[in-house]
């Protein structure tokens, strides 16, 4: 890993098959080639919060691709948002956001995958050979089904906080243990309706099963959401601790 102090935030466009997807971009002050991070965010969208995330990426010596994943819907953010989100008080933003989420099907999201791999290999600070990804909530979701989908362009990927990881449905992200071969990285919460523990289980017994490098951590007094500081799900230990996991597997990985 190369450390940068300096980081480099823009805009960026990536073409896919349905449009174009704005992408917040954050990269070390220099010419490179520093390896590259694509960061899948979680249903509230790109906001500052988790643009902040990818800055302390970057600023690690990692360029840094974070997509607008509903940019069917409009460019980022796609959702007017209070600084902070209370869930309990302020159970309205489900009705808004819920069927944006659910209108971004496996299918949509792996498309758009693609394109979001090649854009960011492509860019000329980013070095040659697979890329790394992080995701948190929904972002862990797509996290893994990218790295099963797209495994010679993942070498390492983390989820955070996710849900429905291994459920009974035909497009669960467990189903593509088989093709993953990737160094794979899980920070569960305890305290996640979204992810039973019958579903840790099962997710863990498929990713053994494949022969997947993984590692799987229930975090204590965690909720759904534990790393998002801007909600009221925001745990500051496992926040601490989700950062030295993450950083442990992007030095393995690069």
């Amino acid at each position: 890993m190369t450390t940068a102090s300096e980081v480099v935030r823009t805009t960026v466009e990536v073409v896919t098959r349905d449009g174009t997807a704005d992408a917040y971009l954050a990269r070390p002050d220099g010419e490179g080639p520093y390896p590259g991070v694509l960061l899948y965010v979680n249903a509230l969208g790109i906001r500052p919060h988790i643009k902040s995330v990818a800055d302390r990426i970057a600023a690690a010596g990692y360029v840094v691709l974070m997509p607008n994943l509903f940019y069917r819907h409009g460019r980022a953010p796609v959702f007017e948002l209070p600084e902070f989100v209370d869930f309990e008080r302020q159970p309205e933003l489900f009705d808004r956001v819920g069927p944006v989420l659910e209108s971004l099907t496996a299918e949509l999201a792996m498309r758009d995958a693609e394109a979001y791999l090649e854009r960011l290999a492509g860019l000329p600070e980013v070095a040659a050979g697979p890329v790394a990804i992080t995701g948190y909530c929904l972002g862990a979701r797509l996290a893994l089904l990218t790295a099963g989908t797209y495994p010679e362009r993942v070498a390492a990927a983390a989820g955070f906080h996710g849900g429905f990881l291994a459920t009974d449905a035909a497009d669960s992200p467990h189903l593509v243990a088989h093709r993953v071969t990737a160094e794979l990285y899980f920070g569960h919460a305890d305290q996640d309706p979204t992810l039973p523990a019958e579903e840790i289980d099962r997710l863990d017994k498929a990713l053994s099963a494949a022969g997947v490098r993984h590692r799987a951590e229930v975090y204590e007094g965690a909720a759904h959401g534990y790393t998002l500081a801007d909600t009221s799900s925001y745990h500051a230990a496992s926040d601490e601790r989700h950062w030295s996991a993450l950083f442990a597997l992007l030095d393995r990985a690069f």
